[in-house]
């Protein structure tokens, strides 16, 4: 497995890491956990070194699992997690909003290291920004919280470019996590270039589109009554339908270069930049197995400009969040 460097940081990872969200949450029922673990340790053994969960995943269980299926090879890897939810920590349930004042930041590192058996967290995230804590108040409390040794690395998800900056300038910012494919170029506009200037890394999540860059799905598809994207407005019906010019495009790319639509999408992201490191999620070894086969995959000037040139032209249909979670982002 290739290793890039997340910026300026010093921080190597895998070319590509794993996003284990959807092992407890989102796309559809929760897997069983032992397959999960075997999962992550498999991708350990294929030189996965980055992984990606966060408190809010489950919630909890996530960082759990991932912290039970690493421990054996706790020196290996790159444990990254996340805070600023708001949360009921006696019921174990999910507000509706944020948290991100100081008292909560380092109740919740506490918590996440517990569970996932760690004394320090490589990569800490704020999950979204809060709009009541000032972004200099949270990087005070994470540079607090590094000194400590309770944490490595800072990061920020969602972030605007001018809250990056912000932070950046009390703790230095790791890596900015925010969804980025083929059919959500957005970070292209400000974030990209800020990262860029400032030596910062990209993770992006999300970058199969949830799913629909493989094409394996189509307007056609059904998905378990608890998957979100049944809420999502790219994935009604119609908005597969008209978004589906992306997937052929990606098929036209992926048969002349023998990979699959997504190993192009990802060898895609992994040519933008030096600095980003996927993390596609999935459950299932064959799946994992495709996703890392993408660092192989070596698209030609004229690939990349196709693909660049073609999806341009694409218009995407639908939001890619529900309105209320849209309404979190880009702070």
């Amino acid at each position: 497995m290739q290793k890039r460097k997340l910026g300026k940081s010093g921080l190597e990872v895998s070319a590509i890491g794993l996003g284990c969200m959807g092992m407890s949450q989102s796309y559809g029922p929760a897997g069983d956990r032992q397959q999960s673990i075997a999962l992550i340790r498999a991708a350990v053994e294929r030189g996965v070194t980055l992984f990606d969960t966060a408190e809010a995943y489950g919630p909890f269980v996530n960082e759990e699992l991932v912290g039970e299926a690493l421990a054996p090879v706790r020196e290996r890897v790159v444990i990254a997690t996340k805070f600023g939810f708001e949360f009921d920590y006696a019921t174990g349930t999910r507000g509706a909003g944020t948290d991100s004042r100081p008292e909560h930041i380092r109740a919740a590192v506490d918590r996440s290291l517990a569970r996932l058996r760690v004394d320090t967290i490589d990569l800490l995230y704020q999950h979204r920004v809060d709009p009541s804590v000032p972004i200099e108040d949270v990087a005070a409390t994470v540079k607090q919280l590094i000194q400590q040794g309770k944490v490595k690395h800072f990061g920020l998800s969602e972030a605007s470019a001018q809250t990056i900056r912000r932070a950046h300038a009390v703790q230095p910012v790791t890596a900015v996590q925010s969804e980025y494919s083929l059919w959500f170029r957005e970070p292209e506009k400000t974030i990209l270039p800020t990262l860029e200037e400032l030596g910062i890394g990209f993770v992006p999540f999300s970058p199969l589109g949830a799913g629909f860059l493989t094409g394996k799905i189509d307007e056609r598809t059904t998905f378990d009554k608890t998957d979100f994207r049944n809420i999502v407005p790219r994935f009604s019906p119609e908005a597969r339908k008209a978004n589906q010019a992306f997937v052929d495009l990606l098929h036209t790319i992926a048969a002349r270069q023998q990979a699959t639509p997504a190993q192009v999408a990802i060898a895609w992201l992994l040519a933008r930049k030096p600095w980003i490191v996927p993390i596609p999620g999935t459950t299932k070894l064959h799946r994992l197995e495709e996703n890392l086969g993408a660092v192989n995959v070596q698209l030609t000037d004229d690939d990349l400009r196709e693909l660049d040139t073609g999806s341009s032209n694409i218009v995407t249909q639908g939001e890619r969040l529900p309105a209320a979670a849209l309404r979190m982002v880009g702070k």
